[in-house]
């Protein structure tokens, strides 16, 4: 993930026991940046060890949302070369976002 400053963000999911308190790879980067002063993104690429391109839960998607311009790329991978590209607005169409 690519904050304003040019600075990269990386995350890995952080397993728990209990489910609800797992955090995904997505939102760790963006938490990461948030705790280092970034308060807007400009792009993010996701991957995973998947048979195609992995795309973020719903819960990422809304954090997404919240941190990065509608038309910013949002890059799907995984560990075998496949590639999609699409938008936040493509991943969460009609996101809860504050307007501007």
């Amino acid at each position: 993930m690519v904050g304003d400053s040019g600075k990269v963000y990386g995350g890995c999911n952080i397993e728990n026991a209990s489910y609800g308190a797992t955090n995904c790879a997505e939102r760790t980067a963006i938490f990461s940046g948030v705790a280092a002063g970034e308060t807007h993104f400009k792009a993010i690429l996701i991957t995973g060890n998947t048979d195609g391109p992995i795309a973020p839960c719903g819960i990422c998607r809304q954090v997404i949302a919240e941190f990065f311009d509608q038309d910013a790329p949002v890059y799907l991978t995984n560990q075998k070369g496949a590639f999609a590209e699409t938008t936040v607005a493509g991943i969460l169409p009609g996101a809860f976002v504050e307007l501007k």
